[in-house]
């Protein structure tokens, strides 16, 4: 798998780095060189870019800003980002929107390649075979987890809680929950739906770890989920089919 990239950074010797490095990397190709996010944004609009090594700090629109506005739909493998900074206290900010990895200046040739290999491996799991990671043979799915993607096996989990901006994903084999940033609507729509049922606006719980059912209740070992509102249509409908 190629990807398709673009390199933006104000700094001519930087820019010329990271081109360089895109370059000599087999499965990257340099699609544009931008020492301004507006064009940069110019050839996103027109162009199918899978990933953007991009400076934070910019003159015109800050790398922040131009990732807030990359336009780039749930599922989908790009574009993504990689920020590119002399700055190392933009790592909470990068990770808020969505960065696939943080490169601090001056980096080498080899931390460049790690950051791109997470880049591969992201647009790889996306386009995995559907039988491995969306059909109904689905084993697993990939969180991202901070600045890489760990696979979850979709045996281990027990629900999902959704946060304001992350979720929760409480696992049988730890007690530790990951947290993803992500959205629980995304989450659900990876989910196989024959093993997994929304129960509440923040929660999904996985049918076959459910231990017992009450009134208006779901119960986890300890945990009790209460069934929201608007899902309890779907509730009392499981609740037929299993008493039928």
């Amino acid at each position: 798998m190629v990807l398709n990239c673009i390199a933006v950074d104000d700094e001519p010797l930087a820019l010329g780095l990271v081109c360089s490095f895109i370059e000599k990397t087999p499965f990257l190709k340099l699609c544009g060189s931008f020492s301004s996010g507006i064009k940069a944004l110019e050839m996103l609009h027109d162009t199918p870019i899978d990933l953007i090594f991009l400076d934070i700090q910019m003159p015109d629109v800050t790398g922040l800003q131009l990732a807030r506005m990359v336009d780039r739909q749930p599922g989908k493998a790009g574009p993504r980002v990689i920020f590119t900074t002399a700055f190392n206290n933009y790592a909470l900010e990068g990770y808020k929107v969505d960065a696939l990895d943080y490169l601090l200046k001056p980096f080498d040739y080899e931390e460049f390649l790690v950051a791109a290999n997470k880049a591969r491996a992201y647009a790889e799991a996306l386009n995995a075979p559907q039988e491995e990671v969306g059909g109904p043979e689905q084993e697993y799915i990939f969180l991202k987890v901070e600045y890489q993607l760990v696979r979850v096996a979709i045996r281990d989990i027990l629900y999902i809680e959704g946060l304001k901006d992350y979720v929760k994903v409480y696992l049988q084999s730890t007690e530790k929950p990951i947290l993803t940033l992500s959205s629980l609507k995304n989450l659900e729509q990876k989910l196989p739906s024959k093993r997994f049922m929304r129960v509440h606006r923040s929660y999904i719980v996985a049918i076959d770890k459910i231990d017992a059912i009450s009134k208006n209740n779901f119960h986890i070992g300890n945990i009790s989920i209460t069934v929201g509102e608007q899902y309890k249509e779907a509730f009392n409908a499981y609740l037929n089919k299993l008493s039928s």
